[in-house]
């Protein structure tokens, strides 16, 4: 079995998922007590999200670096970091190490293509949902990918940040997740956020959902195994 390294942290809530989604993947695949080899670098979340505000992605980028390098020196096989907007600085991240990282956009597009999907909508913190690095990466994967309105942008970002990275779900957010979903012509949805998932699910709605922690877990256990 090859070792998965984890950068996470951001936030711990989604960084557990990975980790709970690797090892019962792992246990179903392998039977008995098997469980994944895995090495987590948790970062502190609060550092990072303030040089998001403050659009210090190089600040960002030294840490993940850093982060990716110990990794490496740790014994990692591959690396992933457990956050969809922190790949906004993965191609410096990846520059810093001789080992692959493994991209959750390759791996969502991947997912969605094999579904049969080609229209999406893609949810995420504002910096997902309006830079280059996020949408026109997809786009380059022949998807068709639509993005909220400002309205809507501002909203999901709020319970992002102000509920779902403090492990904090309520009814009401659900609901108007579910309203803005619906209020857009695609045939799927990707939860392109790791906490997302948190809050709502397939069972939730009638489209495809794209769960980008699932995805891009069950694709490092791909390549442990």
């Amino acid at each position: 079995m090859k070792t998965c390294g984890l950068i996470g942290g951001m936030s711990w809530e989604s960084s557990a998922e990975y980790y709970k989604i690797i090892n019962e993947e792992i246990n179903k695949k392998l039977g008995n007590l098997h469980s994944g080899k895995i090495i987590l670098y948790s970062v502190d979340f609060e550092e990072i999200a303030l040089q998001q505000k403050n659009g210090d992605w190089q600040g960002s980028a030294k840490i993940l670096a850093n982060a990716a390098k110990s990794l490496e020196k740790a014994g990692a096989d591959f690396i992933m970091i457990t956050t969809n907007t922190m790949h906004k600085v993965a191609d410096y991240v990846k520059n810093s190490i001789n080992l692959p990282l493994i991209d959750i956009r390759d791996a969502t597009a991947e997912a969605v293509k094999k579904a049969g999907v080609d229209n999406v909508l893609l949810l995420g913190t504002k910096f997902t949902m309006e830079d280059d690095f996020y949408v026109e990466y997809l786009k380059r994967k022949d998807l068709n990918v639509t993005v909220p309105n400002l309205e809507h942008r501002n909203f999901i970002h709020k319970v992002i940040f102000d509920e779902l990275c403090l492990g904090i779900t309520k009814d009401n957010s659900k609901k108007e997740f579910l309203k803005i979903i619906n209020s857009y012509n695609v045939d799927g949805v990707i939860l392109g956020c790791t906490e997302i998932g948190l809050l709502v699910n397939q069972n939730d709605l009638n489209i495809k959902v794209f769960d980008t922690t699932p995805i891009h877990a069950k694709k490092a256990v791909e390549l442990m195994l």
